[in-house]
């Protein structure tokens, strides 16, 4: 994965690391940047796609949900999924170490406040996935293995818009459609920005196309920006299809 920007009139590569990154946010990270109430989360169910090596089922189940994640990575033995979370979560950190002008430094402080929350959600990741594998399923958008309106809430990080130059348009529309299928309640996706800070060009055409296809989906401002203006979730309401 690659992006780039310019400064001083160059360009100059803003971020880059091979393929979709296997990493993880902590269930307060999920919380802040999807616009969560920990307590609503009760007796809900609750997906999280792609799950990747974050901590948000742990923490959604701990509070009385019925949550599962979703992930290609999952469904190999512990320490393997444990061996690609640890080498991504690497990578990751040394390809910010240039770019560091992208990011707002207010929710972490630094580099290494910000690497401290990855290894938490690590850690709580892997106990959960070890304790709880019937919970994490491997699959991939835009096909997942639920019946239609399984789940009053959905959430999708750090897949969708983000990888742009990864995921082509076309893909975006469907898993949209997929992630609306399986809710029955609300669809949510963060971020709206790629690796560039740059908003996601077919975002429009994607608000139409969750119109016409009966839901009611509203850009909503959340009090979380890491990226510089990743500061607003896609909320999807499914209930009108």
């Amino acid at each position: 994965m690659s992006c780039s920007t310019e400064t001083g009139g160059s360009a100059t590569t803003a971020y880059e690391i091979e393929g979709v990154a296997f990493l993880g946010r902590t269930f307060r990270e999920y919380c802040q940047l999807f616009g969560l109430e920990p307590a609503a989360l009760t007796d809900k169910r609750v997906l999280d796609c792609p799950g990747g090596a974050s901590g948000f089922r742990a923490g959604a189940a701990a509070r009385g949900a019925a949550a599962y994640a979703v992930d290609p990575v999952y469904g190999a033995p512990t320490e393997a999924v444990a061996s690609r979370a640890r080498r991504d979560l690497r990578r990751a950190m040394d390809a910010l170490n240039d770019v560091e002008e992208l990011y707002v430094w207010e929710t972490y402080d630094d580099a290494d406040e910000l690497e401290s929350h990855r290894w938490s959600a690590l850690g709580r990741f892997l106990a959960d996935y070890e304790a709880s594998p019937g919970r994490y399923l491997p699959a991939a958008l835009p096909r997942l293995p639920f019946p239609t309106d399984s789940f009053d809430l959905v959430c999708c990080s750090h897949l969708l818009c983000l990888y742009a130059d990864e995921f082509d348009h076309a893909f975006h529309a469907a898993a949209l459609r997929e992630l609306c299928r399986v809710a029955r309640g609300e669809v949510r996706v963060f971020p709206l920005v790629d690796f560039s800070t740059r908003r996601y060009e077919g975002l429009d055409d994607l608000l139409l196309a969750l119109e016409r296809h009966g839901h009611d989906p509203e850009i909503r401002p959340v009090d979380f920006e890491f990226q510089r203006g990743a500061d607003s979730c896609l909320v999807v309401d499914t209930h009108n299809r």
